[in-house]
């Protein structure tokens, strides 16, 4: 066991505004949809898109979402993302924070109280609560997170899990956690992934040839998969589905949160809401292994706006499987993909 002052452990997630206030939306979307790695356009043209029309149009109404499944404790976010460390906390021997790429707390003030509070420690393992390499959420918080701890200088040394969107123990967790709704009478199971622009897709090919270019690019192996989000959110799914023993037939991918006009990868999520129906479908159940805290895009997006566009087009049931928040076994997976990041401590 590492000694307690040696390492600790900062659980990054994405974040959540302070309050349901409307200046208080505002400021948070400003911050999350100015980042470059979100909406990557020019400077400019970000700040005239994001703070000319995209937050005053939206600010409202997102404050009204928030409003629909804020909880009494706060935003179920970030009493997820505590509710988790506390688990955590009683699994290791060692600190446990967590931080928002977005909103607080900060990576600034996260390392701050750890710096303060262990004088002693030696490593940081930041584990960002995303399973999947995306430019707009994984990749733009290792990349802030790393960006702060060299600003400060701080003397502790920063290390990162890598994306674990295949890793047994990930997979063992998400499939166990989702099994007594597949045990259950239904006819279809749909994996609704958070969308990202095909653009988003093609820049980050890192081979510069493979994706959206190679036929089925998902499944011919490939360097681009280290960092192809579509490529591994299909292979969650069909990992999942295949410990679940879900016949091919029954289940499906789709992406939810299309922003803009641009053409995002398909197919929506949405559209499949409407469509699932009138393809037979009458009991529905939803899983979105993007996010493992539930949240506005979970609760709200999906749980009421995609039960009602399911059921208003001729669905019976929909059911909503929650995100893996507190299990058991993803307490333990996490447990362990941090151990494997640790610096053995000399005796």
């Amino acid at each position: 066991m590492v000694a307690k002052s040696d390492t600790a452990i900062v659980l990054m997630n994405l974040g959540s505004p302070d309050s349901t206030e409307v200046p208080d939306v505002k400021k948070y979307l400003l911050e999350f949809l100015m980042d470059k790695r979100v909406i990557d356009y020019p400077w400019l043209v970000r700040k005239l898109l994001v703070g000319g029309v995209i937050v005053p149009r939206r600010a409202e109404k997102s404050a009204e979402a928030y409003k629909s499944i804020w909880w009494p404790e706060g935003s179920p976010l970030i009493v997820l993302t505590r509710q988790l460390q506390k688990a955590l906390q009683h699994d290791l021997e060692m600190p446990v924070e967590i931080t928002m790429r977005y909103g607080n707390p900060s990576p600034a003030a996260t390392f701050d109280k750890l710096a303060k509070e262990h004088p002693g420690l030696k490593e940081v393992i930041l584990l960002p609560l995303y399973p999947h390499y995306a430019m707009s959420s994984y990749e733009t918080a290792v990349e802030y997170a790393k960006q702060i701890h060299q600003r400060k200088r701080y003397p502790f040394e920063l290390k990162i899990v890598e994306p674990y969107y295949k890793r047994r123990e990930y997979i063992n967790a998400l499939a166990e956690s989702m099994r007594p709704y597949v045990e259950q009478d239904y006819d279809y199971l749909l994996f609704s992934y958070h969308g990202v622009p095909v653009r988003h897709i093609r820049k980050g090919d890192i081979t510069g040839g493979h994706c959206l270019k190679v036929n089925d690019c998902c499944h011919v192996d490939s360097k681009a998969h280290t960092q192809c989000y579509r490529h591994q959110v299909i292979i969650t799914s069909e990992l999942v589905a295949q410990q679940l023993g879900i016949p091919k037939h029954k289940w499906g991918v789709s992406f939810q949160s299309r922003l803009g006009k641009e053409e995002w990868i398909k197919p929506y999520t949405a559209e499949r809401f409407e469509s699932l129906p009138k393809e037979g479908v009458k009991k529905l159940l939803v899983a979105c292994p993007a996010f493992v805290s539930d949240c506005l895009e979970t609760l709200e997006e999906i749980g009421v706006e995609g039960k009602h566009s399911f059921i208003s087009s001729g669905g019976d049931s929909f059911t909503m499987i929650p995100c893996l928040n507190t299990h058991p076994l993803w307490v333990k997976t996490i447990s362990t993909l941090c151990r494997e990041v640790m610096e053995p401590v000399s005796a």
